[in-house]
């Protein structure tokens, strides 16, 4: 039987243990940290990535621990309304689109994991190191956290090891840094009365002055009915440290940009300072490899495909990318052939995501009113820009990230 050693216990590497293992593929998850807990911050997992989850058994879990969205609604720095758009569900889908916690996801594909696979399927405190293909397998060098080193050798091994890849890194040594936006970032969480329905992710401002991003991850926190809410901040700055999803952020460094930004729908700077945990991180990316894997060896979400964390994208690409990886295993007996047929589906569709993450992201909305009206308020919307014009800019994105509600209806890739 086949055996792939999956570097990376994250939402990428989880998923693709429970793909191989509904395909009766045989594998084991190698996580760098020693102790597995709930980090990070929120995120979305959009229709195309709940379709996945929800073949897998997980919906009902995901739905008990996330929020279910309702809608996308877009407002400038003034506070006005500019465009609304139902979610998901809400949007005729048939699934949902999930705002969650990035730890509770991770904790939900963590339990059907051991649960399906074996307590002993995920294995922590196991860093790679480095890899070497010999004799129809490869060997993975793996540093311990007393010291020590050992080794796994297996039949095939995907790198889901994240953004700081040490697969990618062997794979590709001199690739070159990260690629910056020019835009910085600050994450937290709130805890907060629900904002608008209690189920809307919201986007207001624009880059050149100040964006905000917030939604809520986990409903009902208190007995006064608050939820958690995920926000994000994010404006043009020249300078920025390295990418460290956990580095530490300051409120002062950007809380003057957002300190007028008062609506009867929000008071943004009380919401922010009332934060429980600020985070930093830089709009970073790389540009799109001409190849990701050679032989036996191949990546998966982040550490194939690095992307400004924009459009709501990021994890559902690692989920797409794991159920074609499992066809792929599925279809063809020789390891480096499945490898070779996944990278050729993959590789195209998230190189076109990284470029639509840096250009025209749903939130171009924003860019378009912001530049129209010269960064003031405005009486009309509809004198500024036309409901077609704001649509066509969602749907295009919607299209080029694979869940277009009409590519979802015609899709045939899953048996749901």
């Amino acid at each position: 039987m086949t055996q792939v050693a999956i570097i990376g216990g994250g939402i990428g590497g989880l998923t693709l243990a429970l793909e191989l293992h509904v395909a009766g593929i045989d594998c084991k998850v190698f996580e760098a940290v020693e102790r597995l807990g709930t980090v990070g911050v929120g995120i979305n997992v959009l229709p195309h990535a709940t379709r996945t989850l929800s073949r897998l058994g997980l919906r009902d879990e995901l739905a008990s621990v996330a929020v279910t969205t309702r809608e996308h609604v877009f407002y400038n720095r003034f506070g006005q309304h500019i465009y609304s758009e139902p979610a998901g569900r809400y949007a005729g889908y048939e699934w949902p689109q999930f705002s969650v916690h990035r730890g509770d996801l991770q904790e939900v594909l963590r339990r059907a994991v051991r649960a399906r696979l074996g307590e002993h399927a995920v294995v922590t405190g196991h860093r790679c190191v480095s890899f070497e293909e010999s004799n129809g397998a490869v060997t993975v060098r793996f540093a311990l956290p007393d010291g020590g080193r050992t080794s796994h050798r297996a039949d095939g091994v995907v790198g889901c090891d994240g953004v700081h890849s040490a697969v990618r890194r062997q794979l590709h040594p001199d690739e070159g840094d990260p690629v910056y936006s020019g835009v910085n970032m600050w994450r937290g969480v709130t805890v907060w009365p629900p904002l608008l329905t209690g189920a809307s992710m919201v986007r207001a401002g624009w880059l050149t002055t100040g964006k905000l991003v917030a939604y809520p991850i986990r409903d009902r926190v208190d007995d006064r009915g608050r939820q958690l809410l995920n926000w994000v901040f994010e404006i043009e700055t020249p300078r920025h440290a390295d990418r460290d999803w956990n580095r530490a952020g300051r409120i002062e460094d950007f809380l003057p940009a957002i300190a007028d930004w008062r609506f009867d729908w929000l008071d943004a700077p009380e919401m922010i300072t009332a934060a429980d945990l600020v985070l930093e991180y830089p709009m970073v990316d790389q540009d799109p490899l001409p190849w990701w894997g050679a032989g036996r060896v191949t990546l998966l979400g982040d550490a194939a495909h690095p992307m400004v964390p924009r459009g709501s994208n990021g994890a559902g690409q690692a989920i797409l990318d794991a159920t074609a990886l499992a066809t792929a295993l599925r279809t063809h007996t020789d390891v480096a052939t499945a490898f070779a047929v996944y990278e050729r589906e993959r590789r195209p569709a998230t190189a076109a995501v990284v470029h639509a993450n840096r250009a025209n992201p749903p939130d171009a909305i924003l860019r378009e009113v912001y530049e129209r009206t010269r960064d003031r308020p405005f009486r009309r919307i509809e004198d500024v820009i036309t409901v077609a014009e704001l649509e066509d800019i969602t749907n295009g994105y919607k299209r080029t990230a694979g869940y277009s509600l009409d590519a979802l209806r015609n899709s045939a890739t899953e048996k749901d």
